[in-house]
């Protein structure tokens, strides 16, 4: 168990340079993030979901991060925070019904993703097709891998 537990270790560290580093070139610092693995039935240690996204990672802007904290500012970032700090402005989540979320902070939440997607990847965001099967496109993607 010691050798598994320094393996993902390792590994996360290494991931989390790499990026970190990555998001240095698209002007980002990578704050923080997590990962998840698993074990596969040989006892291979397995990336087990999604890495370095808007989801799983804290990402600011580096041009406005010093002076942002030099001000005792929250940093410009990319995250769902947002989403959370309007949540709890409204209710206790882990008590409370949601209520429902508005179209605005549906649409400003798809702006962010979308503009995250563009810094991180250095991408242009194009809308799928809807007409292309869903489980067709996700296959495709992934064999760009």
């Amino acid at each position: 168990m010691a050798a598994t537990c320094e393996a993902v270790s390792a590994l996360s560290l290494a991931l989390f340079a790499r990026g970190q580093a990555m998001a240095a070139e698209r002007g980002l610092i990578l704050a923080d993030t997590k990962y998840e693995f698993g074990t596969d039935a040989e006892g291979r240690i397995l990336l087990a979901d999604e890495i370095h996204t808007p989801d799983s990672s804290r990402f600011w802007r580096a041009a406005s991060y010093e002076a942002r904290f030099a001000a005792e500012e929250r940093p410009e970032s990319f995250d769902k925070d947002f989403v959370r700090s309007w949540v709890a402005e409204r209710c206790d989540p882990y008590h409370d019904e949601i209520p429902p979320i508005p179209a605005s902070l549906i649409l400003a939440t798809s702006a962010v993703y979308i503009e995250a997607f563009e810094t991180i990847t250095g991408q242009s965001f194009s809308l799928p097709d809807p007409a292309e099967d869903l489980l067709a496109r996700v296959r495709r993607n992934l064999a760009d891998i």
